[in-house]
């Protein structure tokens, strides 16, 4: 491990916080678990998801987002979604229906139970 690495930084530049965590949501590790993969496993190039991401992020800074950890992850996860859709991982039309499951799930979730998709039989 770097001493970079040990002190507590995070892909993108970020920094943790004294006793703060190194992700404030799971969703945000997951993200970044899935790109990594993703360019471990050949279905993106490093190089495709860093101009990805960086293109977002200027974006977001463009409609007026602060610079945030939280928005550097909103970032990230819609660099993942473009490029899962214009590399064939997954349709437009699939992504966006199964974002309104997972908001319809979500909302219809009692506070502190987990969510479940419809047809999400592993729980």
């Amino acid at each position: 491990m770097s001493a970079e690495a040990g002190r507590g930084a995070i892909p993108g530049g970020l920094r943790r916080r004294d006793g703060e965590p190194l992700f404030a949501e799971p969703w945000q590790a997951e993200c970044m678990a899935l790109a990594a993969r993703l360019v471990e496993l050949g279905r993106l190039s490093a190089a495709a998801w860093s101009e990805a991401l960086g293109r977002e992020i200027r974006r977001g800074a463009a409609a007026g987002e602060p610079d945030t950890a939280a928005s550097y992850y909103a970032a990230a996860l819609r660099a993942l979604e473009r490029l899962a859709v214009a590399n064939g991982m997954v349709e437009e039309g699939e992504l966006a229906a199964r974002k309104r499951d997972w908001i319809e799930a979500y909302e219809a979730t009692p506070h502190g139970k987990p969510v479940q998709l419809p047809g999400d039989t592993k729980r």
